[in-house]
């Protein structure tokens, strides 16, 4: 047989019509058999395309596995006797290909190559395959559900009971459809499924389409088979095997909704289906397509490592991003239920109609849904103060994007691991702020009819990043477009210039500077006279301006910038792009201050000459009102991320928000608050009682008003309530005398309820923070976590349980996180972050992950959101050489296991930052404390 094969693959290599992307010989491969692999690439060939599966799975839950068979309507580009697919950890019993009438082309069977470092099989089939011709391949299989968080993985909660029941469920985006099927898993090969399903009467099946019918198999088996699918990713295809109860609505439109959780959980449901009722309606509108599915599913699934995944149809919700449940539920939690429920259904449009042709460009997906998280909410839930989240949303992307290990927006991927990494800050958050930028840019009105046109251009199919800003472009006459419309001229000579501020700018070019090119620019500002004079740089918060090699981190940096400004004598913002490394604006009289980037809607640093910075705290001092909320909390954050790259001195940003005590928006407060007790953390952990105790003091005695009037109730606006959480939360931490009295007070009475009685949600995770400090509350803590029956609560009381200030106490928690049982694997990632948070646990943690480094790898796969939190979580709270040093020498002994992991360079560069902040700022920071608490 051995030989025979061999004679085979030399047949094949004369007879077959190979894609061009295969650059080596098909020796250079070896199958697990010894052979050689007839596919060289990590990507599929292009000769063969899937036209249609028909899925038949039938999972186990007692003995946790599950088989399956597909078959495949396949198109064939160029003659052939190989079919290349994707298959991971799967048996594969038979494999057969059948011609148009799907008789067997062979009366042998098909012998199946296996090559797992690219996770691809290869079936050799002695008749040639015909280009133009249509065939089937026919592939049964089988495999145990996954213990994991990917592929067909089982779940598992606990009734009220205590009853362990078991569910089935898929999550295969970017790469894990092939753990489910074998299957051609690329975004490129869209494609239509038919599914049907095999199950226990006592259980439901869901898949992406509605049930059309249900047959009785026999032997208590059930098979239910689903309408066939839109064409769409495999990516995107699920199914799911469960007992859960649900509630549904339908939109105005006809769309049945429905919401599906954990029978006992039911009660938790109803907000989510309001809100997904509204925000889908809106989405119908907003984009003037309608949702091409007669239903939407959404169910929380008790294991999900993500926040939620946007299977067309049926998307999989962690249960804190989907359940609400108003007696423990703060307003912080209902934010977030609603964002991510914008998002995924933002994702029916951005992702599945239309989606990235490579996972390069997967910001495509992410950046639109991050923003349309916003653009949703802030018309359909105004209430709940949006636009306040989306600053921080943007300040976090600057974070990340001002080190040097950040990366271009649209940025090579090729490996499982390098798309997993794909999915991070700089897709998300950072996606969304440039798309935030390029509205105000373009107008909201031309930046929506822009987006119908991408969405309706390229539905059902695939799309790049250039695709986009292609379809940004609406044509005018000249005169409309002299006339100063929002459009583009129809003559050559000016085709891609977008009339902007009575200027002609090329938006593709422009937009090419924001998503190819890593990093976010400083803008520079130097006022003499009516002149403005501004500059452009990299922003880098880790290289000094005369270190050597400055100009080589600058060398090519250059963004098309369009830049707003207001002035002291200007009511109106005004508008200029900035296309040089340096340029010369003309005020049309002298003013007192000038501030750029109104409402921070530009994604850039702003850096103030002397006298700049000087004029607009003086602004603060005397009338703040006379700037936005927005650009007072962009001030403060623009000086802060200055202060950390040595570019403003930490004095001068500390005397900026003196005028906090005259502050009444929540944003800018909490922004200048937050930066305060950033730096209050780093200098505790480093052992600086002085400075430590000085800077404690001077928070509690500056902000003592804005802490004492605050209430312990869950009353106020969203923004109020979210102000509420954080400074109460803050007073508690620094053991302030009335917050720790009322807190205990509130905690004593919740536990001589046994509970029964409801908090405040908004200050509950305080209360519990309080309780937790001593050995009996802790130990109740820990026994209302196990029983709880709501993840938010349960959340809350493990952040609480790992503010103790006992090691043995924490070391028990990391031990529970890594068993799975009391603490769910899910949870793991985000409790050794709290631990490692804790001064008396971050180097616990960090040593629990150095010993439980392969354990953690076998739970979270390297580029996972799981390993990436673990790393970050942990490495970033160290602010020394000393454990910096130890860091990369871990690191460096697993180099072969993690040297793809852009999130290394992040996490040391994190650190290195904070070595340099200390070494900066510490003795500044000692001498301004003493002479504010003389």
């Amino acid at each position: 047989m051995r030989l025979l094969l061999v004679i085979l693959l030399f047949l094949e290599s004369q007879l077959c019509v190979q894609s061009s992307d295969s650059s080596s010989s098909a020796g250079d491969n070896l199958a697990t058999n010894g052979l050689p692999f007839p596919w060289s690439k990590v990507r599929l060939p292009n000769y063969i395309v899937p036209v249609h599966y028909h899925l038949l799975i039938h999972p186990n839950l007692t003995t946790l596995r599950f088989n399956g068979s597909v078959k495949i309507e396949i198109d064939v580009k160029n003659n052939t006797n190989w079919v290349v697919l994707h298959s991971k950890n799967l048996k594969i019993f038979t494999a057969t290909v059948l011609n148009e009438h799907e008789a067997h082309l062979s009366d042998k069977v098909l012998s199946v190559l296996e090559y797992p470092a690219h996770e691809q099989i290869a079936i050799f089939c002695p008749k040639i395959l015909t280009s133009g011709e249509k065939y089937f391949l026919y592939l049964e299989f089988g495999a145990p559900l996954s213990d994991g968080f990917y592929g067909f993985y089982k779940s598992t909660y606990r009734t009220k009971a205590g009853e362990m029941r078991v569910l089935a469920s898929t999550h295969f985006e970017p790469t894990s459809a092939r753990m489910a099927l074998p299957c051609f898993d690329e975004p490129i090969f869209k494609t239509n499924y038919t599914v049907r399903i095999r199950r226990s009467s006592s259980h439901i099946a869901l898949s992406n389409m509605p049930l059309e019918q249900t047959l009785e198999i026999g032997n208590g088996v059930f098979e239910d088979q689903f309408e066939v699918s839109v064409k769409m990713s495999s990516y995107l295809l699920a199914f799911i095997v469960c007992d859960f109860t649900s509630v549904s609505g339908m939109t105005a439109t006809g769309i049945n909704i429905s919401i599906y959780a954990v029978p006992e959980k039911w009660h938790q449901t109803h907000y989510a289906l309001e809100a997904a009722l509204r925000l889908l309606e809106f989405y119908e509108q907003y984009f003037n397509i309608l949702y091409p599915l007669p239903k939407m599913d959404l169910i929380a699934i008790p294991d999900f490592q993500s926040g939620a995944m946007e299977n067309w149809g049926l998307t999989t919700y962690r249960e804190t991003s989907l359940l609400y449940d108003p007696d423990i539920s703060s307003a912080s939690d209902k934010l977030w239920v609603t964002l991510v429920i914008g998002h995924e259904l933002a994702h029916q449009w951005f992702g599945n109609l239309v989606t990235m042709e490579w996972w390069n460009d997967i910001w495509l997906n992410e950046g639109f849904a991050r923003y349309m998280e916003f653009v949703s909410l802030e018309a359909v839930y105004p209430q709940l103060k949006v636009e306040d989240h989306f600053l921080d949303t943007c300040f976090g992307a600057i974070g990340r994007d001002s080190l040097n290990s950040s990366r271009p927006i649209s940025s090579l991927a090729e490996n499982p691991t390098q798309i997993k990494e794909m999915f991070d800050t700089v897709s998300y958050d950072k996606g969304a702020c440039i798309l935030h930028m390029l509205r105000n840019f373009l107008t909201n009105e031309g930046f929506q009819s822009g987006i119908i046109r991408y969405l309706r251009r390229f539905r059902y199919s695939n799309a790049r990043n250039e695709d986009l800003w292609d379809s940004l472009i609406k044509t005018c006459s000249e005169e409309d477009f002299t006339a100063g419309e929002h459009c583009y001229s129809s003559t050559q000579a000016t085709k891609n210039a977008y009339r902007f501020a009575g200027e002609h700018i090329d938006l593709k070019e422009m937009m090419y500077t924001w998503t190819l090119q890593k990093g976010i620019p400083l803008v520079t500002v130097r006022r003499q006279g009516r002149k403005l004079y501004v500059g452009q740089e990299r922003f880098l918060k880790i290289v000094l301006p005369n270190d050597p090699t400055w100009n080589s981190f600058q060398e090519g940096y250059l963004w098309h910038i369009p830049l707003t400004y207001k002035t002291s004598h200007s009511e109106h913002e005004m508008k200029h792009v900035l296309t040089t490394k340096s340029d010369v604006l003309t005020l049309d009289e002298e003013v007192d201050w000038v501030k750029l980037n109104t409402d921070m809607n530009g994604y850039y640093i702003v850096h103030y000459d002397e006298e700049g910075w000087n004029a607009l705290t003086e602004l603060l001092r005397v009338n703040h009102m006379a700037l936005s909320f927005k650009d007072r909390a962009s001030l403060i954050h623009n000086a802060f991320q200055l202060v950390t790259a040595g570019r403003l001195s930490l004095d001068k940003a500390l005397d900026l928000i003196a005028y906090l005590r005259s502050e009444t928006h929540n944003v800018p407060l909490l922004q200048g608050l937050g930066y305060l007790q950033s730096f209050y953390k780093l200098i505790e952990k480093r052992h600086i009682a002085d400075v430590t105790h000085n800077l404690k003091t001077y928070i509690l005695q500056y902000f003592g008003d804005v802490i004492d009037k605050q209430t312990w109730s869950d009353d106020g606006t969203v923004s109020d309530r979210r102000l509420r959480e954080e400074v109460l939360s803050l007073a508690c931490d620094f053991n302030y005398p009335p917050c720790m009295e009322k807190a205990k007070q509130l905690y004593d009475s919740w536990v001589e309820s046994n509970g029964t009685i409801s908090l405040p949600t908004d200050v509950s995770e305080t209360v519990y923070m309080v309780g937790a400090q001593d050995d009996n509350g802790w130990a109740y803590l820990l026994e209302k976590y196990g029983v709880s029956m709501c993840e938010t609560e349960k959340g809350k009381f493990l952040s609480a349980l790992t503010s103790s200030k006992d090691s043995e106490k924490l070391l028990r928690l990391l031990q529970l996180g890594m068993g799975g049982t009391v603490i769910k694997t899910q949870n793991l990632p985000s409790l050794i972050y709290m631990v490692a948070r804790n001064p008396v646990g971050h180097f616990l943690a960090w040593d629990f992950v150095k010993k439980h480094w392969n354990e953690l790898v076998e739970k979270f796969p390297l580029g996972s959101f799981g390993i990436r939190n673990i790393i970050v979580g942990t490495v970033t709270q160290f602010s020394s050489t000393e454990e910096l040093r130890e860091v990369e020498d871990f690191f460096k002994s697993i180099t072969e296991q993690v040297s793809q992991l852009r999130v290394i360079q992040v996490a040391t560069e994190n650190v290195e930052k904070n070595i340099l902040w200390l070494a900066r700022n510490l003795e500044t920071m000692r001498s301004w404390l003493q002479q504010r608490l003389i």
